[in-house]
Formats: structure tokens, sequence, C-alpha cells
């Protein structure tokens, strides 16, 4: 359903009265991956490592700097607005904040409707009637229609978000931590009703987040981002049981385990995140990695194969 190659996003730098470039942020520098139709595919990393970014930019809210974005075969990575206009309908997005992702001064029925109304699809009593279903399928009753978002609760508020990313019948959409600001008991409800709307309806998910338990339980493939590239790519399985790049390693060592008696062995990564400004020469990851070798200070390692879908981007893989 969507096939992306060697995605590029980089923001410029300006400083001084006259806004000269002095450098740019690579927050995204080569990424590649493909989502299937009906399948969900888990991007996870540390905050900063260009995941919102990827997201954004597959749905071309943000315009790319390079590569491809190709959606069914069709390449939509140079068209115009108008052209987009089709896109449109077939991908959305969930927003992280489910509040301020939501216009304060229109009803739940307006913000949810919006979409039927600028794509032409519905209008008057026919739209409020599409609405209202809407509200029913995600949890929300009718009578809530002409609230407004800051008289719901978190969870209200993501089912909202979640009923206008259904309302144009979508078949992709990127989930950017739709959980990571709500409740424990909350997340799960939200978790349960993303994957029972997946399977009635067949959609694709991009599913952005740095809980590895919501991953876990949600997503088919997994692909591990460090400083805007992906490090280590597979299936859920195989990536839990099997990680092979340290960075993957040390983050799910530093998952929590609800068992006092399971004794296991932590990896602290040492150090911060380098600036995707000034990123270090060779894997972006030596600074930090335990294992680190002169090659891997000097020399980019690429993904490749280590088993039939897994791929790893380490020298010493």
């Amino acid at each position: 359903m969507l096939e992306v190659m060697d995605l590029e996003k980089h923001f410029p730098v300006r400083k001084g009265l006259f806004g000269r470039v002095t450098g740019h942020v690579h927050a995204v520098d080569g990424v590649s991956f493909t989502i299937d139709a009906g399948e969900t595919l888990g991007l996870v990393g540390e905050s900063g490592c260009g995941k919102t970014t990827v997201g954004r930019t597959v749905l071309r809210l943000l315009a790319p700097t390079a590569g491809s974005i190709r959606v069914d075969g069709d390449d939509i990575t140079r068209l115009g607005n108008r052209e987009l206009r089709p896109y449109r309908r077939r991908m959305q997005i969930i927003f992280q904040d489910p509040f301020s992702s939501l216009d304060p001064r229109m009803s739940a029925a307006d913000i949810v409707g919006e979409l039927l109304g600028v794509h032409g699809v519905a209008k008057g009593t026919e739209r409020r009637e599409r609405v209202a279903a809407l509200f029913e399928r995600v949890g929300l009753r009718a009578d809530q229609l002409d609230n407004y978002p800051h008289e719901f609760s978190g969870g209200q508020r993501q089912r909202l978000s979640i009923a206008r990313a259904l309302s144009l019948n979508p078949e992709l959409i990127v989930c950017d931590e739709p959980v990571s600001a709500l409740d424990v008991s909350i997340q799960a409800q939200v978790i349960n009703l993303l994957m029972d709307l997946q399977a009635e309806f067949g959609l694709s998910y991009l599913f952005i987040a740095h809980d590895l338990a919501v991953v876990e339980h949600l997503s088919d493939r997994v692909a591990v981002m460090y400083l805007g590239r992906i490090v280590e790519f597979a299936d859920r399985q195989t990536l839990f049981e099997n990680p092979q790049h340290p960075y993957t390693e040390s983050l799910l060592a530093a998952v929590p385990v609800p068992d006092p008696s399971r004794a296991r062995r932590k990896r602290h990564l040492e150090g911060d995140v380098p600036s995707p400004v000034n990123r270090p020469s060779g894997c972006h990851f030596h600074t930090r990695c335990p294992y680190a070798t002169a090659q891997c200070r000097a020399e980019e390692p690429r993904l490749k194969a280590i088993a039939e879908g897994h791929e790893v981007a380490c020298h010493l893989r």
C-alpha cells in the first residue's frame, strides 16, 4: 500500500539578522520501508530520533528533501496540493496530543464532519448522520455531538481524533504516539479500539511510539530508528526475541518487567543522543555503543539482511 525509499527531511538552521543558513537538522536521513494493506508497522526510538517527522513527511504534511513516497505504486513525492487531494482522503493521521490537535472553537460534530465538507462527501443532515454513526463506532454518544473539546476527557478526545481520521474511509492511518498522553487504563481501551477498527475496515497503520510494550502488542513488523536512520528492521517476534543491534538491545533492556522475582541484566546507555546538526562520523550510535570499533567510528553501516525479513545496520553483525 505504501512504499518509502531513501526518504530524507532536513531543516535549515538560520542565524543572524538576515537569517543566513549555517547548517541543517538531519531529522530523517535515508529511511526506507513498506507497509502492506491491513498491516501495522511499528516505528520506535528515543524522543528526537525523527519518528514523527517520518510520519508527517509520508503524509506530505512536510515536503521531503529527497527520496520517494509511493501509494499503490503512484509517486506522490512532488505532487502539488491539487494533485494530492485524492490521496489526502486515503491517508489520515492521529496526533499525539488529543487536546491541542482539536480546534477549541469548533463543536465535536464540526471537527469530525469538517473533512466530509471539504471533500464534498456529505453535507447538511446526511453529514450529521454520518458523524453520529462515527461517534457510535468509536464509543462516543450522539448527545455529545454539540460539545466542545474541553468538555471531553482525554480518552474521549482521542476517540474524537480517531473518528475524524476515519471520516473519509482512509486506507492508511499514521498513529503518532496516540496513547502516550493517556492513563494506562484508557490506553488499553484506545489500543483495543484501533485493533478492532483495523480488523473491520482493513486499515494499514504506521504506529509511531516509544512504548515498546504497546508496539509489541499492535505491530506486525517493527523498525527501530536512531538519529534519523533505521538501524534494525524485523517482524515483531524476531525483534523482541532476538534483537541484533546494540541500540535495540538497550531499548528492550530498559522496558520494566512486572515480576520482581525475575532478574535481568540491564544495559544502560551512556551519554546523550548526539545533535542532528553535528552528527558523528561513521555509525551514529558509536558514541554510546559499548562494542564500538575503529570501523564503527569511520565507516557508516548499511542495512543488510542477516536472515529473512531481518535487517540490521551494524558492522558487528
